[in-house]
């Protein structure tokens, strides 16, 4: 019988997601998003892992989007960004993995894609260090943030059984954006706020066709 990491996948990482809703995030509870439309990225770092076999450890996809309504009605228009780093077999696993092609919660988040615009490598820098986190991709995107925490900071806030998640079956970190911008003319997505809504998580996904 064909294994986990024969026909799916198994990952587990950080995401790193800003967006341009106040804090916290109307869509995690499926609710409209605060300006109408919703522009975001959703960044995930895969500290170990396979997809179909193939060992992706270290490298990050990163999906850039905007969303024109309520985000469980889709059509979200995409750009995906993946390392640089990645071989071609390595981009191939992680493109049909996001893609849907593998099944699983990464195919049940594929379905909310109306249109993906391009999927190419990119130098991506994908940053936590005491909880706050970093992300780049070469000079077209950035953001920082930083998790809340209880009040007196030995725990984050964390956001779990909501309706909509990033990260199905783990929880979500409640973060605040101190930037996010987006410089990525040739899709329409040009963007800068300050204090928006972010979302961190440590988070595992495993997936098997053959299940």
């Amino acid at each position: 019988m064909a294994t986990v990491s024969e026909t799916g996948y198994e990952l587990e990482g950080t995401l790193l997601e800003a967006c341009s809703c106040e804090v916290l995030c109307p869509c995690w509870i499926g609710e409209d998003p605060d300006r109408g439309t919703c522009e975001a990225f959703n960044a995930y770092h895969f500290e170990r892992g396979t997809i179909r076999g193939v060992d992706v450890s270290g490298l990050s996809f990163v999906d850039v989007h905007r969303i024109p309504g309520n985000v469980l009605a889709g059509n979200w228009r995409s750009a995906w960004f993946i390392s640089d780093e990645a071989s071609d077999e390595q981009f191939e696993a992680i493109r049909d993995a996001f893609a849907g092609k593998l099944g699983g919660p990464l195919a049940d988040l594929a379905g909310l894609y109306g249109e993906v615009l391009e999927v190419r490598r990119a130098p991506i820098v994908h940053e936590t260090r005491q909880g706050r986190g970093v992300l780049r991709i070469g000079d077209v995107v950035s953001g920082e943030m930083r998790p809340y925490t209880a009040p007196d900071g030995s725990t984050i806030t964390t956001l779990r059984d909501s309706i909509f998640s990033t990260v199905p079956g783990s929880p979500a970190y409640v973060a605040k954006a101190d930037h996010l911008r987006a410089e990525l003319p040739e899709y329409d997505f040009v963007w800068s706020y300050e204090g928006s809504n972010a979302i961190q998580s440590d988070w595992r996904l495993v997936h098997s066709e053959a299940a």
